[in-house]
């Protein structure tokens, strides 16, 4: 009987790929016509995904925090010839009224083919252990990295259902680890579990649903500068002064710092993913880009006992 179970199962199995690999080998959709919003376009990914669609010839909606500032104006130069069209727009995804801003933008300058996708990639990070992070700073993380995605989606939903279109995610492989920075990981856990129930309710739609899972990028994103010991300490609390010194304090930093230093600069490779997640016929539900060690520490976390999982990020924080 298990036999035969589990030859049934292969043949699902063996039935599966040869459908995925049918639909792979779908031709891509053409982007001519269909308008893309994205979020944190002011630098990092944002900013090489907006150039990138906007070369392909999307009509690319480039939300930045800081419409005047240097990376706003170097997108809006960069993009000055090109086959598609791209619009520089306010979008700060803490404020409802800054999201609902975009929204009437994109639908009153909406191309021919309608709005095709959202990606949620706007995300700030930091350094810290637990008892060293204010209140203040975790209502600020949650709003931008898991209530500010929550805030779009929700936004554009009805504009994503209308033309069957799709939703990318900036995740981490931080999600499944941290490694003096939970508050990070903790927003990208969230997001995580946000995504997989909207990915089963948006199937009936048409719509899909896809999560960029890079590794470290730091170089290539800025989005964590190096952390100075001295700041660190000067805004612990007293109670914290009284249980960690400055030398644990240093080290700690120095330990992220290198971390930071070891980020792969070439930030194409998770841009790539997420045009795949725009463009491609049968989009994976999760791309993770990321180095061999970073994919090895996931598997460990995810299929081996919290205790064998403690022990390794342990010995790590330790080195």
């Amino acid at each position: 009987m298990w036999a035969a179970v589990a030859l049934l199962l292969l043949l699902l199995l063996l039935l599966l790929v040869r459908v995925r690999l049918r639909q792979r080998r779908a031709l891509p959709l053409e982007p001519v016509g269909r308008a893309v919003l994205i979020t944190g376009c002011d630098s990092g990914f944002g900013h090489l995904l907006a150039l990138r669609l906007y070369r392909l010839g999307f009509t690319v909606f480039a939300g930045c925090l800081c419409p005047s500032g240097e990376g706003a104006r170097r997108l809006q130069r960069e993009a000055a010839v090109g086959p598609g069209h791209l619009q520089v727009l306010r979008l700060d995804v803490t404020r409802d009224c800054d999201v609902l801003a975009a929204k009437e933008l994109v639908l009153s300058h909406l191309p021919e083919r309608g709005f095709w996708g959202l990606v949620n990639n706007a995300g700030i990070s930091t350094f810290g252990e637990t008892g060293w992070l204010s209140m203040e700073k975790y209502e600020k993380f949650a709003d931008v990295n898991l209530l500010g995605s929550i805030r779009t989606t929700l936004a554009f939903l009805p504009l994503l259902r209308k033309y069957k279109g799709r939703i990318v995610f900036m995740s981490s492989v931080i999600a499944y680890f941290a490694l003096g920075n939970g508050i990070y990981s903790m927003t990208k856990a969230a997001i995580e579990k946000f995504c997989d129930a909207l990915r089963l309710e948006m199937k009936k739609f048409g719509v899909q649903v896809c999560i960029i899972q890079p590794g470290n990028y730091a170089r290539s994103t800025q989005i964590q500068p190096p952390v100075s010991a001295e700041e660190i300490w000067n805004e612990l609390s007293e109670e914290e002064k009284a249980v960690y010194n400055k030398e644990y304090v240093q080290e700690r930093a120095n330990f992220f710092n290198r971390i930071l230093s070891e980020g792969s600069p070439n930030g194409s490779e998770v841009v790539d993913a997420m045009v795949d997640a725009l463009m491609s016929p049968a989009p994976k539900a999760r791309y993770m880009v990321a180095k061999l060690k970073e994919k090895a520490l996931v598997f460990v976390c995810t299929l081996f006992p919290t205790v064998v999982m403690d022990s390794v990020l342990s010995y790590a924080l330790s080195n």
